[in-house]
């Protein structure tokens, strides 16, 4: 448990400062890390968007409500699981947000060892994600060590075309096509063709 503590945040918003503070103080005795805030406002001034990070948030706030925050990340690409508190009431629209990508909701008053596990799975989210990004980014700079040529005899590979076959459609001979496969397959980092069908499904080409 301590991989995902490890320089993780989490966020607190809620318009009713008691409310803050007995969050903050809950989740800061089980061991995280966290920033509290009483407005939308005050919270996407502070939030760093590189952060391993979750959002403890309430659905119903004044200016900009739970979903309506959720909405406007959402547009602007940030993925930061949310983990939405509710009244009895609110629970159609916390619906909605887990439906809308939040990671769980809880009704108030929460209870804390509820809450203390759903920002353990949200922070498992943020980790996953973030590790996504990484190898996705890797995946890409692999992806650009190629040539154009290579890059073209790779779509043509994992479309499941035999060697000669692309050597016909290319205009070169078979060897040729041989040497390429296998620059690719180490440029790559693969080590068989299943992992480069893959690897070319992560990038959108050839399928």
């Amino acid at each position: 448990m301590s991989g995902i503590l490890e320089q993780a945040v989490v966020y607190v918003l809620d318009d009713e400062p008691e409310m803050v503070k007995a969050l903050t103080r809950l989740l800061r005795s089980s061991g995280f890390a966290v920033r509290g805030f009483t407005s939308a406002r005050e919270f996407l001034v502070a939030f760093r968007a590189d952060d391993h990070s979750c959002l403890v948030l309430d659905v119903a706030m004044p200016e900009l409500d739970g979903l309506k925050l959720q909405q406007r990340l959402t547009h602007h690409g940030i993925l930061i699981p949310l983990v939405f508190l509710t009244g009895y009431g609110d629970i159609p629209m916390s619906v909605r947000a887990v439906k809308a990508g939040a990671t769980d909701f809880l009704t108030k008053p929460v209870d804390a060892v509820a809450l203390v596990q759903a920002v353990h799975a949200a922070l498992r989210v943020a980790a996953t994600r973030r590790q996504e990004i990484r190898d996705a980014a890797a995946l890409a700079t692999r992806m650009a060590a190629l040539t154009l040529r290579e890059r073209e005899v790779m779509r043509h590979v994992v479309t499941g075309q035999l060697n000669k076959q692309i050597a016909a459609d290319l205009g070169t001979g078979e060897q040729n096509i041989k040497l390429h496969r296998a620059h690719i397959m180490k440029k790559m980092g693969v080590d068989s063709l299943a992992e480069l069908v893959r690897a070319a499904v992560r990038l959108g080409i050839g399928t």
